[in-house]
C-alpha cells in the first residue's frame, strides 16, 4: 500500500485484494454531483452518494472496478454499498480525523503536519554539507 504525503496510507486493502482510496476534493464533489442527477428522489441521495463514492474509490489493480455511480447501482445490492461506504468513511476518518475526533490524535497529525526537515538551506545554492556563500551587496 501506498503512502500519502503524511505517511498515511492512501488506501485500505479489502480482503478480495480490491483497495479502497482516498478520493480528493475534486472527486469528492465530482460524485456528489453525479448523484445529484442520479437520484429521482431525496430519499434516494444517501444511496446514490455512496454508489458514486465508491465508483471512485474502489480499485483493483490500480483501475477503477466501476465505471460510475450508475454501474455500482446495476451491480451492488443497497446493503454491499453501505458496507463499502462505511468501511471507507471508517477509513477516511483515520486518516483524516474530524474536528470532533480524540484530541491524542489531532495533537499527533499537528506535529507531523508542522515537523520540519533541518534547516532551510537545502544545498540547492552550493555543493551539499557546504554553508551557503556569504550574500554581498551585489547579491541584494
Amino acid at each position: 500500500m501506498h503512502r500519502g504525503i503524511l505517511g498515511a496510507p492512501d488506501g485500505v486493502e479489502l480482503e478480495d485484494g480490491r483497495v479502497l482510496r482516498l478520493l480528493s476534493a475534486m472527486e469528492a464533489i465530482e460524485a456528489r454531483r453525479e448523484a445529484r442527477t442520479l437520484a429521482k428522489e431525496e430519499r434516494e441521495i444517501a444511496l446514490c452518494d455512496n454508489a458514486c463514492l465508491i465508483a471512485r474509490a474502489l480499485e483493483r489493480d490500480g483501475e477503477p472496478v466501476y465505471r460510475d455511480g450508475a454501474h455500482v447501482l446495476r451491480e451492488l445490492t443497497a446493503e454491499q454499498i453501505g458496507t463499502l461506504a462505511a468501511r471507507w468513511a471508517k477509513f477516511n476518518a483515520e486518516v483524516n480525523p474530524p474536528p470532533t475526533a480524540d484530541t491524542t490524535r489531532i495533537e499527533h497529525l499537528k506535529n507531523v503536519w508542522s515537523t520540519r526537515r533541518g534547516s532551510g538551506c537545502t544545498g540547492a545554492c552550493c555543493e551539499n554539507s557546504q554553508p551557503c556563500p556569504p550574500r554581498t551587496a551585489s547579491d541584494r
